[in-house]
């Protein structure tokens, strides 16, 4: 199998990826107790978007040091979930983990936070109340005002546009894409995973493609074969196309579940920040 950055990088010029050229390896996800592991902290930031302090999980890469400047990964979870999502689902610490044993990724903190921006932001009760599902909007503001500037004081972070990426499943992804495409001079790294419906139509969503094609260094729409959303990716997908707007646009095996989106992270988490240490 090809190295996956050259497949990937011939992918971003026709735009299609097939998923069997990439499919992740069997133990990609499973926990080596005789590497180098990275460390999970919890941190709590005051949030003027919504007037208390909020909590979110970071991840810092094994042998992290405080010398160092670190790209950041912004990666958001789904309508039913919170900070906690990913990491009791998707394991992105032991997956990053054995990437890194590989040689494969560039050392970067990933953040979680809780996309719900809203006071009382659990997870329970009835996730798709009005107010619940306009909280995840709300968090755009949250992200960009209050977690990033937070982020990047209490870490060892290189604080520009091309060292922020943003990546989601489902809602979040959906956030992603929103945000980040409408905030072009924040994030150069954004994709969605199984993007949901709160996704903007794709006439909203990239109004001025050369914008995009000139500012973004990777653009991920992806999404399992099986999942009843994906008429939400292919709409976003085509459009792209027809404004000839390089992306990857990754159809694989499965439903609208975190074996999709595990995958999903391992291909990803290869191709961000490769061009960082070049300054381009």
């Amino acid at each position: 199998m090809k190295n996956i950055w050259t497949v990937l990088c011939i992918v971003l010029s026709i735009t299609v990826l097939k998923a069997q050229t990439v499919t992740a390896p069997e133990g990609f996800a499973v926990y080596q107790p005789d590497i180098i592991h990275g460390k999970i902290d919890t941190i709590t930031y005051p949030s003027s978007t919504v007037g208390i302090e909020r909590t979110a999980l970071v991840y810092l890469p094994p042998g992290f040091s405080a010398k160092e400047l670190y790209p950041v990964l912004y990666l958001l979870h789904g309508i039913g979930g919170d900070q906690f999502e990913w990491l009791n689902n998707g394991t992105p610490h032991v997956i990053l983990d054995n990437l890194y044993a590989q040689g494969k990724l560039e050392p970067m903190i990933v953040v979680l936070p809780n996309g719900r921006a809203m006071k009382d932001d659990r997870a329970i009760g009835n996730i798709m109340d009005a107010a619940k599902v306009e909280a995840f909007a709300t968090f755009q503001r949250d992200l960009i005002d209050d977690l990033i500037p937070y982020v990047e004081k209490t870490y060892p972070v290189n604080a520009n546009p091309l060292n922020r990426a943003l990546f989601g499943l489902s809602m979040g992804g959906g956030q992603a894409l929103n945000f980040g495409l409408g905030n072009l001079d924040t994030f150069a790294w954004v994709g969605g995973f199984s993007s949901a419906p709160n996704t903007l139509m794709p006439e909203q969503l990239i109004p001025h493609p050369q914008e995009v094609k000139d500012k973004l260094k990777l653009l991920w729409l992806s999404c399992g074969d099986q999942d009843g959303l994906i008429t939400i990716t292919n709409r976003t997908h085509d459009y792209l196309k027809k404004h000839e707007v390089p992306h990857v646009f990754y159809i694989e095996p499965g439903g609208h579940d975190f074996k999709v989106w595990k995958n999903d992270l391992y291909q990803i988490s290869q191709l961000l920040f490769k061009e960082r240490s070049q300054g381009k």
